[in-house]
């Protein structure tokens, strides 16, 4: 029986230090606290680790950068106040606030905080680079002139330089990243490897605890330099406390009692519970929670491997784009998201590039169409699916109930699909090694440019190395690819994007099944609760109605 009982005293002992501190700083604790569950887990609160959204959201509370991105996706100043960008694109000069600390840490001469400065930004950017650190965002400094005072370059404590070998216009977006967090090099000296679980940055709140598996929380950071339109300090609350519980149902039930200040996503076995058909928050659940949604930049898609010389469709009929867009216009995008997503996704007939991101093109493409997906087959010499090898479409276990549609509505072309249910490491590791036929993957947009849908499709991207899982390869697109990088008028960018978009398209290496939508389900008490289409929440100016009144 002991066994049983140590975990629940641990989590016990847990939850009073964590209310005991709570209640050093305030009588209406609960108010003053911001409650959600990451049922995934977090594996570090180092930003040079922010590859996940759960760690994203995690160091986004603690670590700030140069510049941010605002709820429409705009780069805005954040510790850099303005920047200087040369004529040839080249140069980008930072001007750095003079009022921004490090929290107040042991690494730190009597604790005490430590202002901010360029040198800190030089010291964290190479950092990325060190192969070392091993961090999976150094690739966000490809365009930097390492050969030039290693890219970096501070010019005094409040002017930062950075070189760059090309020019690379969504370059300013890139530094928006968690991985461009400014981190004091006192604490990697001071910490080493476990800077990941003794977060020091600048942020509005501060580390304070983590029992990994069971809770983190985190307290207000009251030298936090950023204040409200009233000059009132942010943040609004005292303490952020993460739990980490797997079971989605917990999840849930925690929202629903008053537990939990936030969800985001819907599990489907739950989903009818709380929304519509028309995916619109249900009237038994408006008197507890509110549903925010704003377009997410993430494609869901499902992706060939097109690669004639080696890989799973050698050979393969497969091969052929006019059986690939067969199958995509045999596909009902719009009943599959009414029915299986209750409308909270957007279908995604408008190409690979979410419409968020690439708004002039209106484009429709292969669009459902039995009689369409019916003379394409027989145009490539397969008429009502004759003579093709059974489509076998690998997906994880989250992702059956779509396959099985697609199933059931390419049967209705003679396609017969065989699903192939793999665990998440395995489906991406065949899906890079070109092991797999068809595949079920998504985007989410790194930084808000279009570019970065673009670079999947880039031959210079080959997996493992990039992000091209499906190894198409297209001079002409390569081309358009590359200006598109350098390009800086906008509309020539968004004729670029568009034939491009539409290139994919034609050639049909993937199906874009939809386009996601960020979907948080907040108590109502709750107010001041910011994010955007990248799905990154920001707590600075979060507050309870209760504990509002009382300030």
């Amino acid at each position: 029986m002991a066994k049983y009982f140590r975990p629940y005293l641990t989590l016990v002992a847990f939850s009073i230090l964590i209310w005991s501190a709570c209640r050093t700083r305030t009588e209406h604790d609960r108010d003053r606290v911001f409650y959600y569950n990451e049922s995934n887990g977090i594996t570090s609160l180092d930003p040079a680790f922010a590859r996940d959204i759960e760690v994203m959201w995690a160091t986004n509370q603690l670590f700030d950068g140069l510049v941010e991105l605002d709820s429409a996706l705009q780069i805005v100043p954040c510790i850099a106040k303005s920047w200087d960008i040369s004529s040839d694109g080249l140069l980008y000069t930072f001007h750095l606030r003079t009022d921004v600390f490090f929290h107040r840490s042991p690494c730190f001469p009597d604790s005490s905080p430590r202002r901010v400065n360029a040198y800190d930004f030089v010291y964290s950017f190479q950092r990325i680079l060190d192969p070392k650190v091993a961090s999976p965002g150094s690739w966000i400094f490809a365009s930097v002139d390492t050969s030039h005072a290693s890219g970096f370059q501070a010019i005094d404590d409040t002017t930062l330089a950075i070189h760059l070998k090309e020019r690379f216009e969504p370059f300013l977006g890139i530094l928006s990243m968690q991985y461009c967090n400014v981190v004091p090099h006192e604490a990697i000296d001071y910490y080493g490897k476990e800077f990941r679980s003794h977060p020091v940055g600048t942020g509005a709140f501060q580390f304070f605890h983590w029992m990994e598996d069971v809770a983190l929380v985190l307290h207000r950071n009251d030298h936090y330099w950023m204040r409200d339109q009233q000059g009132r300090s942010l943040p609004y609350l005292d303490a952020v406390k993460i739990d980490f519980v797997k079971d989605m149902t917990v999840e849930y039930q925690g929202l629903i009692q008053g537990r939990y200040d936030f969800m985001s996503g819907i599990h489907p076995a739950f989903k009818d519970e709380i929304l519509t058909s028309d995916g619109e928050l249900k009237s038994s659940m408006q008197s507890k929670l509110k549903f925010q949604k704003v377009p997410f930049v993430k494609t869901d898609y499902l992706g060939w491997y097109v690669d004639e010389q080696s890989g799973a469709n050698v050979n393969s009929p497969w091969l052929l784009p006019k059986i690939r867009r067969a199958i995509s216009c045999a596909i009902q995008k719009e009943k599959m998201i009414r029915y299986l997503r209750n409308n909270t996704v957007f279908i995604a007939n408008e190409g690979f590039i979410p419409p968020v991101l690439n708004p002039a093109d209106t484009m429709l493409y292969n669009s459902f169409s039995l009689q369409q997906a019916e003379q394409l087959l027989s145009e490539a010499g397969y008429p009502h699916g004759e003579n093709l090898p059974p489509l076998v479409i690998s997906c994880t276990s989250d992702y059956t109930d779509l396959m099985e549609f697609i199933q059931h509505d390419l049967k209705q072309i003679g396609v017969e699909v065989q699903i192939q249910v793999l665990q998440g490491p395995a489906l991406r590791e065949q899906s890079a090694k070109g092991q797999l036929s068809m595949f079920r993957k998504s985007w989410l947009a790194d930084y808000p440019d279009a570019e970065n849908f673009l670079t999947v499709f880039a031959s210079s991207s080959f997996c493992p190395a990039g992000p091209n899982y499906t190894h198409y390869r297209n001079p002409t697109f390569d081309a358009l690819y590359a200006s598109c990088r350098t390009e800086t008028n906008p509309q020539q960018r968004r004729r670029l994007f568009a034939e491009m978009n539409a290139m994919l398209m034609e050639d049909c290496p993937i199906i874009p099944l939809y386009y996601d939508q960020v979907s948080h389900f907040v108590r109502h008490e709750v107010q001041g609760l910011q994010t955007n289409p990248l799905n990154m929440i920001d707590l600075r100016t979060v507050y309870k109605m209760t504990s509002h009144a009382q300030d």
